[in-house]
Formats: structure tokens, sequence, C-alpha cells
């Protein structure tokens, strides 16, 4: 049998591309000297043209002028608080779905909710949910509970150090909580609850955060708790950490999924048949059957709770009104229920670890301030609704993406709005 030479040369180029000593050589650690970047914490326009001279084997002037525009460049100060060797703006398509009626305890009305993304059909996909749930009456929510955890570790010489550690702090809570709440005029601490493992002990301290995600506060009034501890303990520790890794930020936990971190909320809302059949396209047996089936996938592998795509509205919505993107990682978890009514279809989401603000962070940056703003969910007194707001929202995408799977629609819908574009 005559090997094809096309094959032949196939195998030539694999073998010298892949010999194991230039493959080597190219793994090794290099010493050739590289040109340092110097950190610039306060932004100006001198400092962003020097960052931009170093891409120009790179760069075009086009590429430039993308993410240094005219706009950014007119106040990059503005920007300093929320990023070090700032050299611009990156642009996220923002769309809008609406309007969603919400009947909640804290957000109540009909909101346009903003969504930034790159994949196209999440927005209409959402938006469609939106208008289903809305022409049903609207969406139930509930914020259950709330609660920021930061879990420091204390390092004992053995169990018995880290018992009387224990003993020492529940006799102590009062003033670890002044200590706590020293540093903050919003931030509480409302619980403190120890998990011995042996020589290592972890608190779990746990903050209401007024209307900020939290994230900063809690840790530098953890810090000041810590600190207190380490000056007045008599039980001699070998090492303290300001986050033991137990807290599960920015990590999807169990921890999470059953206390929450962050923001509890329930929504609900029963489509008429109706409106299952005429604007989703579908019948309420139809997605009780398909979601049955998902149900089945979430458990087989695993997955922490039971939900079809929380991470695309939170991230979403998390971009354009300047949440912490990363948190979509832990935020992303919770419970997707569907469930017959008679006729109709009951469905529900519980989210445990909603980490959102209406204050702080990035909710003051240009862009992500006129998303808050077209809510109408900007400032103080509003970040309990804006939880309940990313909640509803992403019941929109549950119902919307489980009546697309169930009626068979959901390849055909990513062709016509993505592929076909």
């Amino acid at each position: 049998m005559t090997i094809p030479s096309h094959v032949i040369e196939m195998l030539q180029k694999i073998r010298s591309r892949f010999q194991t000593e230039p493959l080597r050589a190219r793994l090794l650690p290099k010493g050739a000297a590289f040109a340092t970047l110097r950190t610039v914490r306060r932004a100006s326009t001198a400092s962003v043209a020097k960052y931009w001279d170093r891409f120009g084997a790179t760069t075009t002037p086009e590429d430039h002028d993308a993410i240094a525009d005219p706009l950014t460049m007119a106040d990059p100060a503005r920007f300093s608080a929320n990023i070090e060797n700032f050299i611009g703006t990156v642009k996220v398509p923002v769309g809008i779905i609406g309007p969603l009626r919400i009947n909640g305890l804290n957000a109540h009305g009909d909101y346009h909710v903003p969504m930034a993304t790159t994949e196209a059909a999440l927005v209409a996909s959402y938006a469609r949910g939106a208008y289903a749930a809305s022409k049903s009456g609207g969406i139930s929510t509930a914020l259950l509970y709330e609660g920021v955890i930061r879990t420091p570790a204390f390092v004992f010489d053995g169990l018995l150090d880290a018992g009387m550690f224990v003993e020492w702090v529940v006799q102590e809570v009062a003033a670890l909580k002044a200590a706590a709440e020293g540093t903050t005029g919003h931030g509480k601490l409302i619980s403190v609850e120890p998990v011995i493992d042996n020589n290592v002990v972890f608190l779990i301290c746990r903050y209401t955060t007024g209307d900020a995600a939290g994230q900063n506060m809690v840790t530098i009034a953890t810090n000041a708790l810590c600190e207190d501890i380490a000056a007045r303990c008599p039980i001699a520790m070998k090492a303290w950490y300001i986050e033991g890794n137990f807290s599960g930020d920015k990590k999807a936990s169990f921890l999470g999924l059953v206390t929450g971190r962050g923001r509890k909320v329930s929504a609900s809302v029963t489509l008429p048949a109706s409106v299952v059949e005429k604007t989703l396209g579908t019948t309420v047996q139809a997605m009780l059957d398909y979601g049955q089936v998902a149900n089945l996938g979430a458990h087989l592998s695993g997955q922490l709770g039971t939900q079809a795509h929380f991470a695309n509205g939170l991230a979403a919505l998390y971009i354009a009104t300047g949440q912490d993107a990363a948190c979509v990682a832990e935020s992303a978890i919770g419970i997707t229920r569907m469930e017959p009514r008679g006729e109709d279809l009951f469905c529900s989401v519980t989210m445990p670890n909603i980490l959102v603000g209406s204050v702080g962070g990035g909710t003051s940056l240009p862009s992500q301030s006129a998303g808050l703003n077209i809510l109408g969910l900007k400032g103080a007194g509003k970040g309990a609704a804006l939880a309940e707001v990313a909640a509803a929202t992403c019941l929109c995408g549950e119902i919307s993406i489980v009546a697309a799977i169930a009626a068979g629609h959901f390849t055909r819908a990513h062709e016509q709005l993505a592929r076909q574009r």
C-alpha cells in the first residue's frame, strides 16, 4: 500500500514541530532583560500616552482611538478609583429588555433592564421572557436575607488551643463587633460563627452592607477584628489570615448555596397556558418535560443547584450597572423550579448569592451610572431593589431558554440572530 505524499509531508511537519529537544528549550526559563511596567494609580493623559507608546509594534491608531477615545480621555482621572495602569475603556454593546413588571417587596413597578453582552440572541431571549412574565401580571420578588461574609483563619499549635480560642471569641464577641464596625458607617457585623478543623479555626463573619455590594467594606472591617484579636487574645497563635478561602468569595460553594453570601432573593410568576403557547411557542407540558430532564442532568453532573443559565443574565446586568463582574462566579448558583398550577405554569428562581450595590464600586463610572439611572435604581436606598431586579431578570432568562429548548427552537434562534447576521 502506498502512503500519499501529502500524508508523508504532514507527518514530517509534525515530527519537526514536536521534536523533544527544541520543545524542551522552548519551555525553559529565560533570563533576558525586560522593561518593567511602572504602576500608575492616578491616570492622566500623559500616563495613558506612555502606555500606548509601548504597544506601537502590535497596534494601530484605530486601536488607540477605540480604547482611549476622546470621551474617555476628556477626564481619565475619574477612573482612578476603580483601576490602575489605566489605558482607556472597552465598549461592550448594551441592549435593553422590558418593561419588566416586578411586584416586589423592594422593587415595584415596570423596569427597563440594561444588559451588556457580546452574545447575540441573549437580549432577545431575556426580552421574550420579560414580555411573557409581564403579560402574566409580573414577577413577585422578595429579598429573604442578606449577609456578606469574610472568613479569617487562625492557626494554633493544637486542638486544645483552638478550642480555648473559640471560647475566648465567644466571650469577646461584643468587643470584636465594635472593632469591626468602627471601620464603616454602613456595615454591621450580624454574626460570628466559628468552625474548627483541629488546630485551625475559621470565623464566619457575616455583615449587612447597606446599599453597597460591600466586598471591600467587609474586608476592612474583618481586618480590624483580626488585629483586635491578635492584640488581645491570650491564646498563642502561629498565624492568622484575613481570608481562609472558606467564604466562597469569587467561587461557587455549597456554603453559598445553603447559607448565602450577599443578598438572597426569590422570584416567581405563574404563566397562563395561553401565554406559554402564544408568546413562548410551546406548551406547559413540554416545558415541564424538558425541565425534568434538565434537572436530572444537573444532578448527575454535580452542579451546585439546578438552573439553566443564571450567569448570562447576571454578567450582562453586572457589567451594565457597575457591579463586580467576577462575582458572577458565586452569584450564578441557585434553584429554578417549574411546576404545574392547574393548566398554568408556576416558575420560580431562588438565588442566595446576589452581590450587587446601588452605591460604591463601579456604580459611579459614567456608563454604569447611566445604566443604573435607566433602571431608576442609582444611589442610597436602592440596593435591595436592584437585587430583586437581578433575580427577576434571571427568571426571564430561565423561562425563555427552557421554552426554546422544549420547543426545539434554541438552535434556530441562534442561527438566525447570530450566525446569519
